[in-house]
């Protein structure tokens, strides 16, 4: 079993920056790829992005690209999301989730899910 635990969330003026971070335990040499999504009330989980962490290759949403970028520190197990010029309609419950194999961009493709940490961007 995996478990995973978001940290970072908060209120941000419209413009503002953010980083979440998501800390991994328990089987983590089995996980290969870490998700970043993102849910709002009344609507599906959002694909936001991911990192491989074999080879650090990265894969973005285009509502996100050239806004948002996810690291890792596979020393301390923990996968970042840095969002940048965060808009208004980056609010929600942003989740991060794992897999052992490529993950995807459908929440399907995850067995592993932290609990989501809230994100508000005021305008």
């Amino acid at each position: 079993q995996v478990q995973l635990i978001e940290s970072g969330g908060g209120l941000v003026q419209a413009g503002g920056s953010l980083r979440l971070s998501c800390a991994a335990s328990g089987r983590t040499i089995t996980i290969n790829t870490m998700g970043w999504f993102r849910q709002t009330p009344g609507k599906e989980r959002e694909f936001v992005g991911r990192i491989t962490r074999s080879t650090s290759s990265t894969y973005y949403a285009d509502s996100v690209k050239g806004r948002f970028t996810i690291s890792k520190d596979n020393a301390k197990n923990t996968v970042y999301l840095q969002m940048n010029s965060l808009k208004p309609e980056d609010t929600a419950v942003y989740y991060c989730a794992a897999d052992w194999l490529s993950g995807g961009s459908s929440a399907s493709g995850y067995p592993y899910w932290g609990q989501g940490t809230q994100v508000t961007v005021s305008s």
